[in-house]
């Protein structure tokens, strides 16, 4: 009568990327042709010209012509393009308060573990997010201070 519980299956990677945590939705992207090649050919393959992209949720399509002429078609994940670092840039500047950068902090531990990044690219954003929390931490100091300041001129005030 009664169905038994489902099974939940023990290995579940803890956290979530970029994408999954909606911080950035590359499919909206237009990417270019240019954009694309220079991508591959970073990446290692012989590009000589892209025939077609096709942009999905996590990953993008691409079909390209090889230097032999071959046709090839794979799919690459978005973390490949310059555009992914610039937008994960602009998250890290966007972090008003300690607590968003710590979440975009644990996102991205997340991101450099079980995605593969350029090696350029993670000391880039690695040094972004040192710099804004040293930037963050500053900005805590200074309002420490400037309501400790405006205590004591409200207490001075009242003892007239």
């Amino acid at each position: 009568m009664f169905r038994k519980p489902r099974k939940i299956n023990s290995y579940r990677r803890k956290g979530q990327s970029l994408i999954r945590a909606n911080k950035i939705k590359p499919e909206q992207w237009f990417i270019s042709h240019p954009e694309a090649k220079a991508a591959l050919n970073a990446k290692g393959y012989k590009v000589k010209q892209i025939k077609k992209i096709h942009s999905l949720k996590h990953q993008v399509c691409i079909s390209y012509w090889d230097e032999k002429g071959n046709i090839c078609s794979s799919f690459f994940i978005y973390r490949i393009f310059q555009r992914w670092q610039q937008e994960v840039e602009k998250l890290i500047d966007t972090c008003q308060t300690l607590s968003d950068w710590k979440i975009l902090n644990h996102i991205l531990k997340h991101e450099f573990l079980y995605y593969q990044y350029f090696q350029e690219m993670v000391k880039a954003i690695s040094t972004a997010l040192e710099n804004r929390l040293s930037v963050l931490k500053v900005t805590l100091q200074q309002a420490v201070e400037d309501k400790l300041l405006n205590e004591q001129l409200a207490c001075s005030t009242r003892s007239r």
